[in-house]
């Protein structure tokens, strides 16, 4: 069986980051997708799909060097989780657990190399992931 999900897009607003009773670090952050299409008259629309992600324990710590606005490479599962409020309501929430995360744009206020190239944000799938292969192990 497969649980795959795989976006691209802009965060809608800066990581919400805590620490939960159990000690374990938790981000929440919303991504927006757009999607470009023509309807019935031929005018060109504009879809924006909103969805919402959590980042989990070294990663939710590394997200804190994400902002507003930046795009970014998402790859994860999606989960489904009920709670219920403190006046005895029941919710329901349905997030990509991410397990790889890129950021796909420079940063502004970067350092230059000497080529006069700006140095990349330094997340990749292994920094993003490492805690993820981790727990791959055989053994």
């Amino acid at each position: 069986m497969l649980n795959k999900v795989i976006l691209i897009g802009n965060l809608g607003k800066d990581p919400e980051i805590r620490t939960l009773e159990s000690g374990v670090s938790r981000a929440l952050f919303t991504l927006a997708t757009n999607e470009s299409y023509k309807d019935r008259n031929g005018t060109w629309q504009k879809s924006t799909e909103w969805h919402d992600v959590v980042l989990w324990r070294s990663m939710a710590e590394r997200a804190k060097s994400l902002k507003k606005g930046m795009l970014v490479y998402v790859e994860g599962k999606l989960t489904h989780r009920k709670w219920t409020d403190k006046e005895g309501k029941e919710h329901y929430v349905s997030e990509i657990a991410c397990e790889i995360l890129r950021i796909l744009e420079k940063r502004e206020h970067s350092h230059s190399s000497p080529e006069g190239k700006k140095d990349q944000i330094p997340f990749s799938e292994d920094s993003f992931n490492q805690e993820a292969a981790s727990d791959d192990l055989p053994f």
